[in-house]
């Protein structure tokens, strides 16, 4: 891995964007990051806050951390509320920026742009151990609690590498992403994928729906790395096949109607990325006949054990508990599909108990998305007086108002499966990497200033 980063630099001419930075100037900005952290005497175990939005600077800042730099810390956004549980859960005192990072107290701000190359640095010789941890990543996790998962060299990049091969991503090829490179799926499609692919990719992050398709028509990029909500949002303008060979997308499931609009305005079936921050990517499937169905990737073992999918791979984050065979058993409910695929059935915390019956919550919410007239929904549960028992809460994107929607969900459900608290809203809150934002759904669903009683009519907008 180390002998293909290494032919990867000597490359220095090739641009990483369109209009630059090339290779050779972003190996010098990683030499600046390591000369200015080595400068500084700080532990090289100490972790560093990663605060750094642009492409080619997170690159640097990853490469010097392999050739000395401290280990770093990437939060999902750099607000102070944000960076503060940061620091509650992973302590740092450093802060490495290309943006302006609102004050927290007791750290110091380093400026990345401050960090230059001295005259006859040394060469950047890649010295961290390939099964180190040298990035944590802070991401909501997939039952809405922060956690932060540390990543290896080997976790990270063999991801990337695995998927150049896979996608026969090359150096013709330009990526445009709509997901800012801070989490996991940003990271590996619009820095990684395009470094280890020898590819380019745009420089800028492109989410609004104009923005994105002026991208597509202007810059003619050949790949597209997306995330549901911005598949949808493409629906309101001109959509063309333009160059695009690839479309790819993660973060959430992808909505069918969303899928079929693409393939028919387009010609290219989205291909889905299934997998999480803490496992790395799992396996695809396309859009098309079949699609309910996911494919592994090659580099993929997998099992089921009691209806739960177990990986193994060289992607799996060092945090999570393997058995001795090096399986790590996830919390979704599988079955298999034909030879070597599987069918996801929800989630084992997606299960819970209402009057004394199981209920899926999963299953709920798509019937709630089938009800004419509503555009998404988000189901969960609250338990209740501490007990094992829960009651059912739903936020709803729809024009419907409570008391339409009291009506049709209950006609199409038995009583103890029909949440008691519903809310309505124009769209559900997603983060900019297209996740459900959890704590802004939990404000609409539980603020004791939106409480409502049961039947009692009432919409959040």
């Amino acid at each position: 891995m180390f002998d293909t980063i290494a032919a990867l630099l000597e490359d220095k001419a090739r641009p990483f964007t369109p209009s630059g930075p090339t290779v050779g100037q972003i190996e010098g900005s990683a030499k600046g990051i390591r000369d200015a952290f080595i400068g500084r005497g700080l532990p090289v175990d100490e972790p560093v806050c990663l605060c750094i939005e642009d492409r080619p600077l997170l690159l640097a800042a990853l490469l010097a951390s392999m050739a000395g730099a401290p280990p770093f810390i990437l939060p999902h956004s750099v607000q102070p509320q944000v960076l503060g549980d940061v620091r509650e859960a992973k302590p740092f005192r450093t802060i490495l920026t290309d943006s302006a990072v609102g004050p927290l107290a007791g750290t110091e701000v380093v400026r990345v742009e401050a960090c230059r190359p001295s005259p006859g640095a040394r060469p950047l010789k890649l010295v961290r151990s390939p099964d180190e941890a040298f990035v944590s990543l802070f991401t909501g996790g997939s039952t809405g609690k922060s956690r932060i998962w540390s990543k290896t060299p080997a976790n990270l990049f063999g991801e990337a590498i695995n998927l150049a091969e896979t996608f026969g991503i090359g150096r013709t090829d330009l990526l445009l992403s709509t997901v800012p490179p801070q989490h996991i799926y940003g990271l590996l499609g619009s820095v990684l994928l395009p470094f280890f692919a020898s590819a380019q990719v745009l420089r800028r992050t492109c989410t609004f729906p104009r923005e994105i398709l002026s991208a597509l028509q202007n810059e003619a990029p050949t790949v597209l790395v997306g995330v549901p909500i911005h598949y949808r949002a493409m629906r309101s303008g001109d959509l063309r096949p333009f160059s695009l060979r690839l479309a790819l997308s993660s973060a959430a499931p992808l909505d069918n109607e969303d899928a079929a609009f693409f393939l028919e305005k387009t010609g290219l079936a989205i291909t889905e990325i299934y997998g999480s921050t803490e496992t790395g990517g799992i396996a695809t499937r396309s859009y098309g006949a079949d699609h309910e169905a996911w494919k592994p990737f090659a580099c993929i073992d997998w099992k089921i054990l009691s209806d739960r999918l177990a990986v193994r791979s060289a992607f799996i984050s060092p945090d999570l508990p393997c058995d001795a065979e090096g399986f790590f058993i996830t919390a979704d409910r599988v079955a298999a599909a034909g030879e070597n695929r599987f069918r996801i059935l929800g989630r084992v915390d997606h299960i819970v108990k209402v009057a004394g019956k199981r209920v899926d919550l999963e299953e709920i919410r798509e019937k709630i998305r089938r009800i004419p007239g509503v555009r998404d929904a988000y189901v969960t549960a609250v338990p209740l007086n501490g007990a094992r028992q829960a009651q059912i809460a739903t936020l709803v994107a729809t024009d419907l108002s409570i008391r339409e929607l009291r009506a049709a969900i209950r006609s199409m459900d038995e009583h103890y499966g029909r949440p008691r608290r519903i809310r309505t809203v124009d769209a559900i809150p997603v983060l900019p990497n297209g996740k459900i934002d959890r704590q802004a759904i939990e404000r609409f669903l539980f603020s004791s200033r939106l409480s409502r009683t049961e039947g009692e009519p009432g919409s959040i907008r």
